[in-house]
């Protein structure tokens, strides 16, 4: 009898000991939820900005492989006035909003221009800089209007807003073939190689490659839209675009903004 006893007592303490365990792991596992929905993004330590790493002059890698540009020094400029870290993250341009909604990165600054569509799937900041989209073709090319590129190829980034550039004006029902590439750098590089006869483009990354390479290109006289560079943040997360946008707007009050388009730009050419 003892022994049926004493065994019914060991399983009894055993059945305690389990039960205990599984409610204070539970309870961590609470605690560590808990935590982490009330360390959202705009308490965070260091903010993760996603960038075209080939996308001159906004963001790009110099001579020695370094991420440097307009954008990265005004990003990092932000942090410092959040007084947050920050860390640049190049990514496939094609998965942007993919990665900012998946929580891989925190924001979205590389020249990215605001559209309609990514309204849909984004928060913006105000914009901070002009940009259009133009049409570059070899300085030799006998190209000068857009309606020369009549039964001509062309070639333009993936999933960019020059595609939308491109597709709302007429010129586009008279192009013979648009091949789309992974960044502007493959494009530009199949113009000088003929394989396309015009190369849509931003004009801020164009101006840059235009000082860079001397002689090689021209832009057509003719542009196919303005449009205006933003931040893109995570829809929900207001309380880290507040932030933001407080740091963006002290950065033009004390001209430090201004002094960064000087750098790259030679001018200040952040809107106000």
């Amino acid at each position: 009898m003892k022994r049926i006893a004493l065994f019914m007592f060991v399983i009894a303490s055993v059945f305690a000991l389990l039960v205990g365990c599984a409610s204070s792991d539970s309870g961590s596992k609470s605690a560590t939820n808990d935590s982490n929905s009330k360390s959202g993004t705009a308490e965070k330590d260091t903010l993760v900005i996603g960038i075209d790493d080939t996308f001159a002059p906004m963001g790009f890698r110099d001579e020695n492989n370094e991420i440097v540009g307009f954008d990265i020094d005004m990003a990092k400029a932000a942090a410092e006035k959040m007084e947050v870290d920050v860390e640049i993250q190049p990514i496939d341009w094609t998965t942007k909003e993919t990665e900012l909604n998946s929580g891989r990165i925190d924001l979205i600054w590389n020249g990215y221009t605001i559209t309609d569509e990514r309204k849909k799937k984004v928060l913006f900041t105000k914009p901070y800089l002009s940009n259009s989209q133009v049409v570059v073709t070899l300085a030799e090319s006998d190209l000068s209007k857009l309606n020369d590129l009549a039964g001509k190829n062309i070639g333009i980034q993936s999933l960019s807003s020059a595609i939308d550039a491109l597709n709302a004006h007429p010129i586009n029902e008279e192009v013979n073939e648009v091949t789309e590439y992974k960044t502007n750098v493959l494009a530009l590089k199949d113009l000088v190689n003929g394989r396309v006869d015009a190369v849509v483009i931003d004009e801020v990354v164009m101006d840059y490659y235009m000082t860079q390479e001397e002689g090689t290109y021209k832009v057509l006289d003719e542009s196919l839209a303005p449009e205006e560079y933003a931040v893109g943040v995570k829809k929900g997360n207001e309380e880290l675009l507040n932030k933001l946008q407080a740091a963006l707007d002290e950065m033009n009050e004390d001209g430090t903004a201004a002094e960064i388009s000087e750098k790259w730009f030679g001018e200040d050419k952040v809107l106000k």
